[in-house]
């Protein structure tokens, strides 16, 4: 469990528009330092983390990877639990500003290591509102897809025993949460985003916290929702540190509830977020009324959601491609070396 690197995003390209969580990534009043990177595309802040990462992993210290949803192979944040640091790109579309300048949060600006002499060229600016504009497709995608998922909540909910639900919620509670925690807090996060390479899940992110997860099959999201958003109160209630795993495509909905101090995670499995491991299944089925359950609809609603999702995807993909062009104007402009003497000393310093 110790080896599995803790993998998640901090933000959601989701059926509700962009959702950010990077105001969530430390805590300024609990002794953080955040260090808030600034710069243009294509100017090394994703294999600035990397390397900074891989620095702290040699030395002992655990790394939390927050990849970006737009691009899952860079990344948009390191957290360091153990040292209370952070490393995070502050730019657009998650713009993140120092609170407590110098005290708690610093920036790195790496435009002081370009030359902006080179940077001129007007394609500079056409690119750079296509990219935007492909996100802005991306999105109408998403919002219309969300019409359709929530209708298919709607629908599986009126088939529903509510008060079998939850009754098995409060077994759980009152299986697993007992005693008291060392303070509640809770922490919020998506292990699975739209991306341009799909939708992808961190699942093995689970295990990292947890040996043997407590697993609902729900294809749906709203059956284990209400289960999760019972044990997330009394967690808290139970003064637990709590990490909420929220729905990328819904966020009102809660996908997973880790409770590190306890080794305890309760799990949604679905047709995107699949748990590979001889773990028993609690079926979400158990709670419905079948003969009640408009199925045909269902499977309308998921079938023109899913042509959606893709449409979404592919057009992320498209501006990825187009933000992939706008890169190469910012590398040719960068003094590449300088960067990486300043990774050197930056990582030295920080992790001495």
């Amino acid at each position: 469990m110790d080896n599995i690197k803790k993998k998640y995003f901090l933000a959601a390209n989701s059926c509700e528009g962009f959702v950010s969580y990077f105001n969530t990534a430390y805590d300024p009043y609990d002794g953080w330092r955040a260090y808030i990177i600034k710069g243009g595309p294509g100017t090394g802040k994703s294999t600035f983390m990397k390397k900074v990462a891989l620095v702290a992993e040699e030395k002992g210290i655990e790394g939390h990877l927050c990849p970006c949803s737009s691009d899952p192979d860079s990344l948009d944040a390191v957290i360091f639990p153990q040292i209370k640091t952070v490393i995070i790109d502050g730019t657009s579309p998650h713009t993140v500003d120092p609170i407590y300048p110098a005290v708690v949060d610093e920036i790195l600006n790496f435009g002081q290591f370009w030359d902006k002499t080179k940077l001129t060229d007007c394609n500079i600016i056409k690119i750079t509102d296509k990219n935007k504009a492909l996100h802005k497709t991306a999105s109408k995608y998403l919002f219309a897809a969300r019409h359709l998922l929530k209708d298919n909540c709607n629908t599986v909910m009126r088939a529903v025993d509510k008060a079998k639900v939850n009754c098995f919620a409060e077994r759980l509670c009152g299986r697993y949460l007992k005693g008291k925690g060392s303070g509640a807090e809770e922490k919020i996060r998506f292990l699975t985003g739209v991306t341009p390479k799909g939708i992808v899940s961190f699942e093995e992110t689970i295990f990292s916290y947890c040996d043997t997860p407590i697993i609902i099959n729900d294809n749906y999201g709203c059956i284990s929702s209400i289960i999760f958003k019972k044990i997330k109160d009394k967690a808290l209630e139970n003064e637990y540190k709590i990490i909420t795993f929220k729905n990328a495509l819904l966020p009102e909905l809660i996908d997973h509830i880790v409770i590190p101090e306890l080794e305890l995670a309760f799990v949604r499995e679905n047709e995107y977020f699949n748990v590979k491991a001889d773990i028993r299944r609690i079926h979400s089925t158990r709670f419905i009324d079948k003969e009640l359950l408009k199925a045909r609809k269902i499977r309308y609603n998921s079938k023109t959601a899913k042509k959606l999702l893709n449409s979404a995807v592919e057009t992320l993909g498209e501006a990825k491609t187009v933000h992939d062009e706008l890169e190469k104007y910012y590398a040719k402009a960068m003094d590449f070396d300088a960067l990486l003497e300043f990774q050197k000393a930056f990582s030295e310093e920080l992790l001495k």
